[in-house]
């Protein structure tokens, strides 16, 4: 290969690893990840995602609100797993008991 083409080549590369670092840095940080499409429709049509934006808002919000409070029960509930299988299986015992006592 003649030098003119291996250079040509490392241009096309750096492009496409270019695009696909821009692409993984954008989907790491929680960003859209746009095409050219969705930049000329956004161009052309404005930023407005439609009539129902608002109500998609509220939508996630509320779903995101609710998926955090599941994490944070998941969270407490695999704290005490762990708090089980790692203590002694004689202090475990003694509490369950002290429990059972208490009713």
């Amino acid at each position: 290969m003649h030098n003119g083409q291996v250079f040509v080549l490392a241009i096309i590369a750096l492009g496409i690893f270019g695009g696909i670092a821009k692409m993984w840095i954008r989907a790491r940080h929680g960003l859209p990840i746009e095409t050219r499409r969705d930049r000329r429709h956004r161009d052309r049509y404005g930023d407005d995602a439609g009539p129902d934006a608002e109500r998609k808002i509220h939508l996630l919000s509320t779903e995101n609100e609710r998926l955090v409070g599941q994490v944070s029960r998941l969270e407490e509930r695999i704290a005490v797993l762990e708090r089980i299988a790692t203590d002694p299986a004689e202090r475990t015992a003694r509490e369950i008991e002290a429990l059972r006592g208490q009713n």
